[in-house]
């Protein structure tokens, strides 16, 4: 028989917090509370991810396509660069992950993979040429001299 758990989540968390906030402790579903702390630690990592390489994607097309540089591909790279930031300023610990090669290369070959899907070309640096630091800068727009 599924447990709260399996068949309502939201139940199964509103039930949780409720035995918490009444100190019913020795009621809790530790596991699955461990769990889904664990989660909410991946899903913000995901989230920096998925921003960092539509940020690093617009970056390439910038570089790489200067005659179809737009207001529209600004505005994503000032979005996304504000996004980050925000995002790193209430979650600080992600911080590390800007300094994490092997965390920087997935999501580098995700950012090439969506250029390439975008744009068809397959001109792309096969390592990130630019710094967290570079990628981040609101003043930072890679030119074609960079590749």
């Amino acid at each position: 028989m599924p447990t709260l758990y399996e068949k309502d989540i939201v139940a199964w968390a509103n039930e949780q917090a409720k035995l918490i906030r009444t100190g019913q402790f020795n009621l809790l579903d530790r596991e699955h509370i461990a769990d889904e702390i664990e989660d909410v630690g991946k899903s913000e990592r995901r989230e920096l991810a998925n921003r960092m390489a539509v940020l690093l994607a617009h970056l390439l097309k910038w570089q790489f396509q200067p005659e179809r540089r737009g207001a529209s591909w600004q505005r994503t790279i000032k979005e996304q660069r504000r996004a980050i930031v925000l995002h790193i300023q209430e979650t600080p610990s992600l911080r590390v992950s800007l300094e994490d090669a092997h965390w920087l290369e997935a999501v580098w070959a995700d950012a090439v993979a969506k250029a390439t899907d975008e744009t068809g070309s397959e001109q792309f640096p096969e390592f990130c040429p630019w710094t967290p630091d570079q990628i981040l800068s609101l003043t930072f727009y890679p030119d074609r001299k960079c590749a």
